[in-house]
Parts: structure tokens; C-alpha cells; sequence
């Protein structure tokens, strides 16, 4: 398995992977969602997350989707004055645990919200398992009113110094290749007029 996992905007074809990975999440995590749910339901609703300005990054390691990230920018609301990122969901499959992908995934969420000004990032109390809960404190996230909270500053120095322990250790941390490669592709998008998020999955097994 490749040290470094790839973190990008999900395409097409990753849905399938995404929808899979939510049905192991509602398994053995706290996730609000109808037991009965399929895989079909899952890419239906996933659709209407990114056609509605969602984000979803995803985790890749050597072709195979390990984990995913939902995010969206959320506007002043009854805990915060400004504009802020949420991470809605944020799951890594348990045997691609510990390599890396959590912090990649984070820092991809970190680096949007970075380049976009929102002074924090919150993650959804409900929406990761307690293992991710941990993770999350330990990256900085606080209680508040039913979710995880961090200042994006303090985030981005939490990864960076997560990176240099890594480093000191002989280790290559993915949260800074994350940080760079989303913002360098949130640039390219820009320059070339489109929007970078991904493209509409409604029709996933079109070709």
C-alpha cells in the first residue's frame, strides 16, 4: 500500500466507492441514516450533496478509494458569525487506517477553507465513528453545540507540525501533498473557467 494516499475532488467513477464506503460507515459509526438504506439511495443522495455545492474529497491509494471527506461551506448560522467549512462526514475504512488518509483528508477540508478565508472548520458531531472523534481532537477540533470545532489557522499548524514529526521519523506525511495539490487544483479550475467541484453524478453508470 503507498505511503502517500492521494486526496482529490471525487469523480464519476468514484461514487460507487463512496456509496460502498457509507453503507461500512453506518456499521460502525454513529451516522443518522435510514437502515435500509442501498447503495443506489447513497448515490442518489450524494448527488444532491455536490449539486447543491457539496465537496467530496476523496482518499485514493494505489487506484482504491480508502476514505472520503463530505464538506461544505455553511453560512453565518446561530453558533458562528461567518462563513464557515463543515465536514459533514469523514470516514476511513479500518484496515487503511493509520497510514495517513484521516490527516490527508482533513487537510484537503483545511486547505479549501484556508484559501477561501473561513476562519474555522467544524465537523459534524454525528457523522464520524469514535475512533474519528479522537483523531479529531488530537488535530484540535473542540466541542460546540453538537460538533467539533478549530480555527483554520490552528488546524494548518496542527497538520504542519504533524508533517515534521512525521518527517523526523523518516515518514512521508500527506497532509501538506493534500494542502498543495487541492489548492493548486482549485487554481487550475479557476483559470480555466469551470467549477471544481465534482461533475454531476446524478446518472453514475452513464457512460
Amino acid at each position: 500500500m503507498r505511503a502517500t494516499p492521494e486526496v482529490r475532488p471525487a469523480e464519476r467513477g468514484d461514487l460507487e466507492a463512496v456509496a460502498s464506503l457509507t453503507v461500512a460507515a453506518r456499521l460502525v459509526s454513529a451516522v443518522n441514516a435510514p437502515a435500509d438504506w442501498n447503495e443506489d439511495e447513497i448515490r442518489t443522495h450524494l448527488s444532491v450533496y455536490l449539486s447543491s455545492g457539496g465537496q467530496v474529497l476523496v482518499a485514493d491509494v494505489d487506484g482504491r478509494v480508502v476514505g472520503f471527506a463530505l464538506a461544505r461551506v455553511v453560512a453565518p448560522f446561530l453558533f458562528s458569525d461567518s462563513t464557515v467549512w463543515l465536514i459533514d462526514s469523514l470516514f476511513v475504512a479500518p484496515e487503511a487506517r493509520r497510514r495517513g488518509a484521516g490527516h490527508a483528508l482533513v487537510a484537503g477540508v483545511a486547505a479549501l477553507a484556508g484559501e477561501s478565508g473561513a476562519p474555522s472548520v467544524y465537523a459534524g458531531g454525528h457523522a464520524v465513528d469514535r475512533g474519528m472523534q479522537r483523531f479529531l481532537s488530537r488535530l484540535g477540533f473542540a466541542p460546540a453545540a453538537g460538533h467539533r470545532v478549530v480555527s483554520t489557522p490552528v488546524l494548518l499548524r496542527r497538520l504542519a507540525q504533524d508533517h515534521d514529526v512525521a518527517r523526523m521519523r523518516g515518514r512521508r506525511a500527506p497532509a501538506r501533498a493534500a494542502i498543495d495539490d487541492i489548492i493548486a487544483r482549485r487554481r487550475r479550475a479557476r483559470e480555466a473557467g469551470t467549477h471544481s467541484a465534482p461533475v454531476d453524478m446524478r446518472t453514475p453508470h452513464a457512460s
